[in-house]
């Protein structure tokens, strides 16, 4: 299916399945550095109430708003997590955990209290996303890539992440130098003059950028894979943060591809009958590949960060 077909119903799919796991791994690689890998866990959990808000207060699924409301969502979270932090006497984890939990838990009660016909928002689409719908109707081949016309018929989805993506890029391109040094040696970063704080807030902004952009294709919960399993292969697979960064960005897409491909033929291969959850297969390519570098990895026995400060 090279053709027409392959235009039409793969390709638009692959390339926003591709932009949302490489929008992710990349500040995946310095939440895992950093030993933050569950703040991704976190993010996915609460965006999804403030999505389901924003779509009952607008009708839309626009990204403004789903953008927003996942901002406030956030800021409800921090609020609670302080306060129950401070009046329990309980240790931060703990707060987070009955917060995310909590506000997760009612994200999804309000999806099934309300009318989402109209619109690809449900438990199923919020949990696994809603990748294979994603296809370019307007599309008649290879040449459509050329039509003003047929271009005006993509969906929507894949400009947004393609954006969202540029926007990651830019971030790590714009701060590069003083992420790294705060990943590494947050002390010494303090004393040369970098915001450690405002610079850990920063990379846990673009992480819900990405988190949100990507809730169409792979839902508010396989995303984790895509924030961790990555960065954490790469991790294995080098001690220089530049390749680890590569590394990540060629695992995430060849999950990506692999994973779209082997849900929709794969159980035919086997002799089935229906495909699979492309999302959720390209989570289980992920974590093959995370698999495959712990055995094989040429770091698997190292510890400590990378180097190339």
């Amino acid at each position: 299916m090279m053709g027409e077909e392959f235009v039409a119903l793969s390709l638009v799919p692959i390339l926003i399945g591709t932009f949302t796991a490489i929008a992710c791994a990349l500040p995946g690689n310095f939440l895992v550095l950093r030993k933050q890998a569950l703040i991704g866990d976190a993010i996915s959990h609460v965006v999804l109430p403030g999505i389901v808000v924003a779509f009952l207060v607008t009708g839309t699924l626009s990204t403004w708003p789903m953008m927003i409301g996942a901002a406030f969502a956030a800021i409800i979270a921090v609020i609670l997590i302080e306060a129950i932090r401070r009046l329990g006497r309980i240790e931060t984890g703990a707060a987070m955990g009955v917060v995310f939990t909590s506000m997760f838990a009612g994200g999804v009660l309000l999806l099934e209290r309300s009318d989402t016909s109209t619109v690809h928002l449900d438990v199923e689409h919020a949990l696994m996303g809603n990748l294979e719908s994603l296809i370019w109707l307007d599309a008649m081949g290879w040449s459509s890539l050329l039509d003003p016309v047929a271009l005006a018929g993509l969906p929507p989805e894949l400009p947004r992440i393609f954006v969202t993506l540029l926007g990651v890029l830019a971030f790590l391109w714009l701060f590069w130098r003083p992420l790294k040094i705060s990943t590494f040696d947050e002390g010494f970063a303090q004393g040369v003059g970098i915001r450690t704080g405002a610079m850990g807030m920063a990379l846990v902004v673009v992480s819900a950028i990405a988190a949100v952009a990507a809730f169409d294709a792979v839902g508010s919960i396989i995303v984790i894979a895509m924030f961790i399993c990555p960065p954490a292969a790469a991790r294995l697979m080098t001690n220089r943060l530049e390749i680890q960064v590569a590394w990540s960005v060629a695992f995430a897409a060849l999950s990506a591809v692999l994973g779209y491909v082997f849900a929709g033929y794969g159980p035919l291969w086997f002799g089935g009958q229906d495909a699979v959850s492309a999302a959720g297969m390209i989570a289980t390519i992920s974590g093959v590949i995370l698999a495959l570098a712990a055995l094989f990895g040429p770091c698997r026995s190292r510890t400590g960060a990378p180097s190339g400060v």
